[in-house]
């Protein structure tokens, strides 16, 4: 693919706990030939560093990229294949001037997995306190997919206010919540799902959850049969 061509998505990671859950959205993007453009927060540094053990590092963030991604949601090391990377640029987050930073450089939207209520606050008010936060408001202004994957709770009124503000603002807001209807036997079935809602949210197609099918007891049945299930038709039952 050549740098003329190249339309990304933007994967911004903050402080918030749930570092697999970016793993699991960068690994489906990959895999969906998607071209990413990464932006590490600092506080999501240490974050990860306690959750994994991995010092992510600017000048060898390739190497920690890959060790990260091939990490399990329970901590194992190597329980995926090494990734290809070609398609990701890393950007630091304290570089303001970076690419993204402008509306003139083409995305085709933002993902925030996951997303603090700092990080929430900081979009909602416009802050661009950073280089996630500034490509945050960028999305927004250009009218482009902005996903926030918020990991809190509970939720305060003030964050639910800033919730409301992006909504409105046209940002797709989806907490970090798994559901069991798919069939989930592993942690890490639960953060695939919340990874496929959130690539659902970017029409990015991909295959980590068992998709609604109509069928009660569906995700009891073995994965591929005809009674299997996934998406949002069970979690609206009353």
């Amino acid at each position: 693919m050549t740098e003329g061509k190249r339309t990304p998505w933007v994967v911004g990671v903050s402080g918030a706990s749930g570092t697999p859950y970016a793993a699991a959205v960068l690994r489906g993007l990959l895999a969906a030939g998607e071209s990413v453009d990464l932006v590490v927060s600092r506080a999501s540094r240490l974050t990860l560093l306690d959750e994994t053990g991995i010092a992510f590092r600017d000048a060898h963030w390739r190497d920690d990229l890959a060790e990260w991604l091939e990490r399990g949601a329970d901590g194992k090391p190597a329980t995926f294949g090494r990734p290809e990377l070609d398609g990701v640029r890393y950007w630091g987050a304290g570089d303001l001037a970076a690419g993204p930073s402008s509306g003139s450089y083409l995305v085709k939207g933002m993902l925030i997995v996951p997303a603090s209520t700092a990080c929430v606050a900081g979009v909602a008010l416009g802050l661009s306190k950073d280089l996630l936060q500034r490509v945050a408001s960028v999305t927004l202004k250009e009218r482009r997919r902005l996903v926030v994957a918020v990991r809190e709770t509970p939720l305060n009124g003030q964050t639910l206010k800033h919730l409301v503000t992006l909504d409105e603002a046209g940002a797709v807001v989806l907490p970090a919540s798994p559901a069991f209807y798919a069939g989930a036997t592993h942690i890490q079935d639960l953060v695939d799902f919340v990874a496929g809602r959130v690539l659902d949210a970017a029409g990015v197609p991909h295959q980590l959850y068992r998709r609604w099918k109509g069928e009660l007891g569906g995700s009891r049945l073995p994965q591929g049969s005809s009674g299997s299930s996934g998406s949002s038709g069970a979690s609206g039952g009353a």
